[in-house]
């Protein structure tokens, strides 16, 4: 499709698994799925293997009591069965909460009573995290503890499965995702936007037929929808799905064993991997990288360039809103930009003072609307929904709360936050998730979390603490804090660097002044 002449063609009504999986199903020999673990076991799963296991486990879940609508918490790793029951729960019409393996108990219980799901599908080893969630339907991979149901189970049940009829605007997926202040926010997308995802996919990732992407995301982001299930498999291409560590080498030995087409990976991996000897892989099928989440320094794109020949488009995108900016194959790469508006997709930089949207210059990143690929909402919270939609002149926009500069020939640039959100290795975090998890400890009397610029990560996260009576600073009082933190909220969100103060500078309304602390050494 020419990106010049696009126009939305959003259908009435749209499920994944049957619009997608199901369709490309009909040729039993495409490939959907190549999933490896970390000692090096690999199977290959095509469409029709996923639309079969899917529709089994679909008859599964409605048997134990889940219908369309009902919100499902889907906590697995990197697993193949990851794909199964996302396609599975989709079938069924449900709504299913991607979430990582790292939250923990407490992160669960909040996300479970705010969403008034009522099943989830994990680990079996994970059972335990839901003990007090009181979840009428259990269903784990592994062996199954009492009052759970194991995932296999549905190997015994018929691969005929009536799927739901769902609408454009019917919820379709809901995402966590941490705000500025208070509990980390539902983000509800509806199935026009899983529907949308295939024109990222296109237009970003380059991907067609025959191709196969492997993006590192983990599966309870948003990026795993676009560029590891949604997107890929909407445009025909397979995915690599690889449960195990981190390790350099391995990544490019898998570029090339798996003869990678599209390789998505955050900045902070790409910062690794150039330090590696490349020339001793073929990496000859690699024919585009992308990253997303935090912006990649160019002197990373440049050496990357030089390693494999490929130019690392750079992208843009929130959970709100999916992938928005991006640079795209055949379009100039401008040093430090997050690249250009995906076709169909008009943007501009809002000035609050003067209350205007420009197309050029500085200001908030704003989203002209309608959009279909922006969120129906924040899950049950209208106020908040509502306070990202402008009305400018004539015209309504969803804010982004990042500020940007938009040079004359549309490419975005992006500034900072509005807001005091830290993104540490793509990873968003509220400061004041942390600071709750940190003021449950009896030896804080008072503390502030901000974000402090790091070569390898973008941004720590700092924690400014005042002490309780009867505590002293000292090195292994950090640590038992740090360890206090990982064990209260997902440990990616704890404080790498404490430091001690006597006070902390506020407002005289009494709010912390983070643009303060974040100044100080």
């Amino acid at each position: 499709m020419n990106a010049d002449s696009f126009e939305w063609q959003v259908p009435s009504e749209f499920n994944f698994a049957v619009d997608v999986v199901d369709a490309w199903a009909k040729d039993e020999t495409r490939i959907a799925l190549l999933a490896v673990n970390d000692t090096g076991n690999e199977k290959t799963y095509t469409f029709a293997d996923i639309s079969h296991a899917s529709k089994q486990l679909a008859n599964l879940l409605q048997r134990k009591g889940l219908k369309q609508g009902d919100r499902v918490m889907v906590m697995l790793p990197r697993i193949a069965e990851w794909q199964i029951v996302m396609t599975a729960v989709m079938r069924l019409g449900a709504v299913p909460i991607p979430c990582i393996t790292m939250l923990t108990a407490k992160d669960i219980e909040y996300r479970v009573q705010h969403s008034g799901a009522r099943g989830v599908i994990t680990l079996s080893e994970e059972s335990e995290k839901y003990a007090n969630c009181g979840l009428p339907v259990q269903v784990c991979v592994g062996s199954a503890p009492e009052h759970w149901t194991s995932i296999k189970q549905a190997e015994d049940l018929p691969a005929e499965f009536e799927a739901a009829t769902v609408k454009a605007d019917d919820p379709a997926i809901l995402y966590y995702t941490s705000g500025s202040t208070g509990s980390p926010k539902g983000v509800t997308h509806s199935s026009r936007a899983i529907w949308a995802w295939r024109y990222s996919a296109e237009y970003w990732l380059d991907l067609k037929e025959g191709d196969r992407i492997w993006c590192t995301a983990d599966t309870g982001w948003s990026k795993a929808g676009t560029s590891i299930l949604f997107g890929p498999w909407s445009q025909g291409a397979s995915s690599l799905f690889y449960d195990g560590p981190f390790e350099p080498a391995k990544r490019l030995a898998f570029l090339e064993k798996y003869e990678v087409t599209c390789f998505c990976a955050a900045a902070t991996e790409l910062r690794r991997l150039i330090l590696e000897d490349v020339s001793q892989y073929d990496l000859s099928k690699l024919k585009s990288t992308v990253s997303a989440g935090e912006s990649v320094n160019p002197e990373v794109i440049e050496r990357w360039h030089g390693l494999t020949g490929t130019t690392v488009l750079d992208g843009y995108g929130q959970t709100e809103t999916l992938m928005t900016v991006t640079n795209r194959p055949g379009r100039e790469v401008k040093p430090g930009s997050m690249g250009l508006p995906l076709p169909g997709l008009e943007v501009g930089a809002y000035d609050a003072e003067a209350q205007t949207v420009s197309p050029f210059g500085a200001g908030e990143l704003v989203l002209a609307l309608p959009y279909p690929q922006l969120m129906l909402g924040y899950w049950q919270d209208p106020q908040r929904t509502e306070q990202t939609q402008l009305e400018v002149g004539d015209r309504s926009w969803y804010a982004t709360g990042d500020n940007v500069e938009i040079d004359n020939d549309g490419y975005v640039f992006y500034t900072g936050r509005a807001d005091d959100i830290i993104n540490s290795s793509g990873y968003r975090i509220g400061p004041q998730e942390v600071e709750n998890a940190l003021s449950e400890h009896a030896a804080v009397l008072e503390c502030a979390v901000v974000g402090i610029p790091d070569e390898e990560r973008g941004e720590l996260v700092k924690a400014w603490v005042v002490l309780a009576p009867g505590y002293s600073a000292a090195d292994d009082l950090v640590k038992a804090l740090q360890d206090h933190a990982k064990a209260t909220t997902a440990p990616y969100k704890y404080p790498r660097k404490i430091a001690f103060a006597e006070d902390l500078p506020k407002t005289v309304s009494g709010k912390i002044r983070r643009n303060v602390l974040r100044e100080r050494l």
